[in-house]
């Protein structure tokens, strides 16, 4: 049965065109955390505490991130393999080498100066915009949730005590604390993402669910 599980989280009606938007979603993804490091106004929940946890062991945000995820895969396996597919996988290993490449790759380009603040102020609309969207399509082709995202899902499962935005809250602001106690910064981005990425998923999945059935 839980063979069957996962197997059906692979082969999804147009999975063609769904694992291209999926691809395309992670690399976009991956610019948009690069982008938000850069311009320095906070990232999201997840990234402000692998973040933190880069700067403080001097290992890559890319395997900060993997290690992370890969901690928080455990308990999926164990509880839920309907949370798994392709997307689950593609999302712990890709996103977090993406961003290192085009972190690197920013810093090629960076003026000794820094950029502006009308140029970060630029980054940062272009890029909250473009990780809205991504993030929108990525839950909107159903290929798996990233461990991340599906640990508040299988404590809500499991209680009857708290909604499942409750839940998500508190574990956000759990992993955001901690982000910021290792020194990462918490600002406008980390507020965008928290309140704005669900109506984002909601928008995006009204019109174009139908490009994947």
């Amino acid at each position: 049965m839980k063979l069957k599980t996962i197997a059906a989280n692979f082969t999804r009606p147009r999975m063609g065109r769904r694992l291209a938007v999926l691809t395309a979603s992670l690399i976009v993804i991956g610019i948009c955390v690069a982008a938000f490091k850069t311009v320095g106004f906070g990232t999201d929940p997840c990234s402000t505490f692998t973040l933190g946890v880069s700067a403080r062991t001097g290992v890559s945000f890319g395997t900060c991130q993997l290690v992370f995820n890969l901690l928080m895969f455990l308990p999926v396996i164990r509880f839920d393999l309907s949370r798994i597919g392709v997307g689950t996988v593609a999302n712990m290993v890709g996103i977090g080498y993406v961003a290192d490449f085009c972190m690197w790759l920013i810093g090629l380009h960076t003026p000794p100066e820094g950029f502006s603040i009308a140029a970060r102020v630029l980054m940062f609309a272009l890029s909250m915009a473009a990780f809205l969207i991504a993030a929108a399509f990525y839950m909107v082709v159903d290929l798996g949730v990233a461990p991340y995202d599906a640990i508040p899902q299988l404590i809500s499962a499991h209680t009857g005590r708290l909604s499942a935005r409750a839940v998500r809250m508190l574990w956000d602001i759990s992993i955001l604390s901690l982000g910021f106690l290792l020194g990462s910064t918490v600002g406008l981005t980390t507020l965008i993402t928290g309140f704005c990425l669900g109506p984002a998923i909601a928008f995006v999945s009204d019109r174009v669910k139908n490009w994947f059935e």
